[in-house]
């Protein structure tokens, strides 16, 4: 029951990777000249973290003797899953529309809320994550557009970096 409790659906270490990596590729789509090119920039990284996540969830639900379906797995993936594919057709319409200024701040408001569900039945670090990244998508949503890319970077880099370590250190991974 205790093992319950404090078990993390994800790996600390793999949000940590894909804060590293998202900080390289963030800045290397800052540079992307045109909306298409930045857009398939950040749409690679997520693809690649998606990659990264379910393997080193896998990775840690398996040495942990944790089934991958056990509840707190389950209700995260549950939790996140809709936020996420609200974010992809909205992404997909707004690209259409060429407002592609709102999808930082809508990236980041989505993938919080879905981390704050998500993460509802785990450590109480997990949802003050999903705040953390809600604020920021609030700040790129209502704050000048130049900040956007910087927050995008602050959010899945910084804040997957600062968490993951968090998370992987004290939660087995």
């Amino acid at each position: 029951m205790e093992n319950a409790s404090t078990f993390t659906a994800f790996s600390g270490w793999g949000l940590a990777l894909i804060g590293a990596l998202t900080v390289v590729a963030g800045w290397w789509a800052h540079r992307r000249f045109g909306r298409q090119s930045w857009l398939a920039a950040w749409l690679g990284l997520a693809a690649v973290s998606i990659a990264i996540a379910a393997s080193t969830t896998w990775w840690k639900a398996r040495r942990m003797r944790q089934p991958l379906l056990a509840s707190p797995a389950r209700r995260f993936a549950l939790g996140l899953a809709p936020p996420l594919a609200a974010g992809a057709i909205v992404t997909v319409a707004l690209a259409r529309a060429g407002h592609f200024e709102w999808l930082p701040g809508i990236w980041l408001l989505l993938y919080g809320a879905g981390v704050v569900t998500g993460g509802a039945f785990s450590v109480r670090i997990v949802p003050a994550m999903g705040f953390a990244f809600m604020a920021l998508g609030a700040a790129a949503l209502l704050g000048p557009l130049a900040w956007c890319d910087w927050l995008l970077v602050a959010g899945f880099g910084g804040l997957h970096l600062a968490f993951g370590a968090i998370i992987g250190a004290r939660y087995g991974g």
